[in-house]
């Protein structure tokens, strides 16, 4: 009978739930804002770096989820190790206002983290509960690609105001994406938009444009997942200079026309989170 289908409904979504941990928010932080591809190399990281430069006006931190292979570390300029408060907290390293934590500053910068999943899993979870970030308006959170165990612990552990996808337009790396889409959306984390990187070159010579990786493929999925698109970012030689030597091109180069990509993008991400707890 229906009466019987939902009482096993709800034992099944009983004995389902003691499975999952409970989200708890992190002291200090209003919302947390996490970056994710489902690929490698389509400038991720890049993006959440520059993203964490929301605005002057707000306290930004920045947590690099990426275990295996950190970046932020080099891309913010910052070496060194955390501190430990009384607490026996690590203190997030600060460049340019914004405060960072990642795997990098706990290993030295060439060695490799060889590590089975518990391992993996137990460091996220310090990464996220043994920090103290102060009193952040916002926690950008840059994913490692896929949709593995980082993903769904960090889904599972925090409540996350919002993901979004970035994707190059690639074919290939858009079947990727497409599944970190999905991914989110399963574990109930609002889906903000997808950023199209890379989306194209234009010569510094003769100005001419090049979609080297495809002109639309981003906009195409957004439409076929009903998402909406945050912005398009250039493939532009700037952006990696800049990485490279740990100068974000939105601070060293504020008035060129990737870091206005960028800050165009921060804005619309702003625009449509949720309003924080008071």
């Amino acid at each position: 009978s229906s009466s019987r289908d939902e009482v096993l409904r709800d034992k099944r979504a009983r004995i389902l739930s003691r499975g999952l941990p409970k989200q708890k928010p992190i002291e200090g932080v209003k919302q947390v804002v996490v970056f994710t591809s489902g690929k490698g190399g389509v400038g991720k990281s890049t993006t959440a770096g520059k993203i964490s430069f929301l605005t002057i006006t707000k306290e930004v931190g920045l947590l690099d989820a990426d275990i295996y292979g950190p970046s932020i570390p080099k891309m913010m300029n910052l070496k060194g190790s955390p501190e430990l408060t009384s607490k026996n907290l690590m203190r997030p390293l600060k460049n340019y206002g914004i405060a960072c934590m990642s795997m990098g500053f706990l290993i030295e910068e060439t060695a490799p983290v060889v590590w089975r999943g518990l391992m993996v899993m137990s460091a996220v979870e310090k990464l996220l509960r043994q920090v103290d970030w102060g009193q952040l308006d916002y926690l950008i959170i840059d994913m490692p690609p896929g949709t593995g165990d980082v993903q769904l612990s960090v889904s599972q552990n925090i409540p996350i105001a919002g993901a979004v996808i970035v994707s190059t337009p690639q074919d290939v790396a858009l079947l990727d994406a497409r599944k970190g889409a999905e991914m989110f959306r399963k574990v109930h984390v609002p889906v903000l938009g997808l950023v199209q990187n890379m989306s194209v070159f234009q010569c510094p010579k003769c100005k001419h444009e090049t979609h080297i990786f495809g002109a639309d493929g981003v906009k195409d999925l957004a439409k076929t997942l009903g998402l909406d698109i945050l912005g398009d970012i250039p493939l532009h030689v700037n952006i990696r200079e800049t990485c490279d030597s740990g100068q974000p091109v939105v601070i060293s180069q504020p008035q060129s026309d990737a870091a206005k990509a960028y800050l165009e993008i921060a804005m619309e991400i702003v625009r449509r989170l949720p309003v924080p707890p008071a």
